[in-house]
């Protein structure tokens, strides 16, 4: 079995981008996943959970320029746990998913949605071609 995790949420704010010394750009992020269900009573029950988020290189460089507030996205990646002494010297285990592509499924303008055009993380690299290569010629 592999350790692989697909989620489609909303984003909980834009990303944190970091640049780290001799290993790149990471961002970090929350998406919320909403479950939908009706209770003993009847009632419609909606419970949300919040997932870290951690991308690295190209795709953090991606997310800071293209993940905003609010808008749904699709990610796909893999499960890391790790845990840390706090201040106040208590062990805490954190649950993170390390991001290896996402689909922007639509960005949220003010109180609207768009979600005419899904954007990857493969397509918003496409757009930005790298330094030295030329454009295709025109006919």
């Amino acid at each position: 079995m592999r350790n692989k995790v697909q989620l489609i949420g909303n984003l909980g704010s834009a990303p944190e981008v970091k640049e780290i010394n001799g290993h790149g750009t990471v961002a970090n992020v929350s998406i919320a996943t909403h479950d939908i269900y009706k209770n003993d009573k009847g009632e419609y029950v909606t419970e949300t959970t919040w997932h870290n988020l951690v991308l690295w290189g190209k795709l953090a460089e991606n997310a800071a320029k293209l993940f905003k507030k609010g808008s749904e996205v699709a990610v796909e990646g893999k499960i890391i746990n790790h845990s840390y002494e706090g201040k106040d010297g208590v062990k805490r285990y954190v649950s993170e998913i390390l991001v290896n592509d996402f689909t922007i499924l639509g960005v949220k303008h003010g109180d609207k949605k768009d979600s005419a055009s899904p954007t990857t993380s493969q397509e918003s690299q496409d757009a930005n071609p790298k330094k030295g290569r030329k454009p295709a010629a025109q006919n």
